[in-house]
């Protein structure tokens, strides 16, 4: 079997929620478990980091391992979904796991005749935690692919979770209210285990602080650490002055991201506590040089000049408070969006967050899950949001790119799966 072969049976074969949504998602960990057992519990071969949140968990797990590599570790990330390469999701030191070792993990799977029926993200997941026991890594940063409670990583026991925050998004699987959704997302705080908390709120504070308390697990508010003291933008970077690190330099430019430097600044100063040694040096080019070291792509992610072109993989009503913002904070003569969701995504109140001015390309990425473009501009239309549709996010582009002067501005987004696509056509 080559690389190929083994990709078409993970993408084929098994039951993946990137494609097909809801029916891929399992609740309960008795796979995950039987998973790892066969391959002899990789995941307790190193210390982790356990990421969850609405959003943010992304950006905060690629600064923590960057952070942590420039420290002088050798650490694993696993992240989901990917953009470009599946490889993305399962990198050592920002470097992609090889071909080689995709293939050689599908073939032992397939040789056990194993038969439990595993999902896409369940045998990924061991096949990252394999990857880590075999490459040696001194400690690996896990993000959560759904919720926490029920989420197949949560067979870890880490030395330190995080929550990023907590917003509306899969509401079928999480319930619909913030403290339903708090109370999945807190179910990766474990006994004695640290937490972090990147942004608190009413309704959600005493749903943190009672499963910290059932477990004994001290819990850290990043807002009441007051480790960021002011932030300012210049050139596509946050300029953050800080508490303790003093001025920092953060590569990642969203509205966004000045909360998630507080959260991962506080969970440096936790990780220090568990004696892991982290210089101030370390902290500084981990922000500064985030997307070269982990490979990070698609946060407010500048692609070309003249016109501006942004793509941010920003997908729901959380994400777009802070999008909607920028976007109608960027200097242009015309703004030119294409957007494109997925079908199970509730857009009504995103759709409410879009500038009215800006000219919109609707479209739709290549994937099962992608909501029909021509659906999409119907409900546009009627939030008075005008455009046309494009069957491919390729065709969308084109359209906007062509119309564009060049002080105008390109923003593509609206899925992960569309900032894919995007990215896929972009950049070969």
């Amino acid at each position: 079997m080559d690389y190929k072969e083994s990709l078409d049976f993970l993408y084929n074969s098994l039951p993946m929620f990137q494609r097909v949504g809801g029916a891929a998602y399992k609740a309960g960990l008795g796979t995950s478990i039987a998973l790892a057992e066969l391959f002899d519990n990789p995941h307790k071969a190193f210390r982790s980091i356990h990421v969850a949140g609405t959003n943010g968990k992304g950006s905060v797990s690629h600064l923590l391992a960057s952070i942590l590599q420039r420290a002088g570790y050798r650490v694993g990330l696993y992240t989901s979904p990917h953009l470009v390469d599946f490889r993305e999701r399962i990198r050592v030191n920002g470097e992609m796991i090889s071909q080689e070792a995709v293939t050689d993990f599908v073939g032992r799977y397939q040789s056990m005749g194993y038969d439990g029926s595993p999902s896409f993200f369940e045998l990924t997941m061991v096949m990252a935690f394999d990857y880590f026991r075999l490459r040696q890594v001194d400690i690996a940063v896990i993000e959560v692919g759904l919720g926490g409670r029920l989420d197949s990583t949560n067979i870890i026991t880490p030395i330190l979770s995080v929550i990023t925050n907590i917003s509306f998004d899969h509401m079928q699987f999480l319930g619909d209210t913030l403290p339903l959704i708090a109370a999945e997302k807190a179910g990766i705080i474990k006994p004695h285990v640290p937490v972090v908390i990147g942004e608190d709120g009413v309704e959600i504070h005493d749903v943190f602080t009672s499963k910290a308390t059932a477990e004994d697990a001290p819990i850290v508010f990043a807002e009441e650490q007051r480790q960021v003291l002011s932030a300012r933008r210049e050139h596509d970077r946050w300029i953050i002055e800080t508490s303790g690190y003093g001025t920092i330099v953060d590569e990642l430019s969203g509205d966004c991201q000045v909360k998630n430097a507080a959260t991962v600044l506080a969970a440096v100063d936790e990780l220090k506590k568990l004696g892991v040694a982290i210089p101030d040096d370390a902290v500084l080019d981990g922000f500064g040089h985030v997307c070269e070291i982990s490979g990070l792509m698609g946060r407010w992610m500048v692609v070309a000049d003249a016109p501006r072109t942004v793509c941010d993989t920003g997908h729901n009503t959380g994400g777009w408070q802070y999008l909607g913002n920028q976007l109608r904070n960027e200097t242009y003569r015309q703004l030119r969006i294409v957007i494109g969701f997925v079908n199970d995504k509730d857009i009504a109140h995103i759709l409410d967050m879009l500038p009215l001015e800006a000219v919109y390309y609707f479209t739709q990425a290549s994937i099962p899950r992608a909501l029909d473009c021509h659906l999409l501009a119907e409900a546009a239309n009627a939030k008075g949001l005008h455009g046309c549709a494009y069957p491919t996010v390729a065709d969308a582009y084109r359209a906007a790119l062509a119309a564009s002067a060049t002080d105008d501005m390109i923003f593509v987004g609206g899925s992960t799966f569309v900032v894919a696509d995007f990215l896929s056509f972009k950049l070969q």
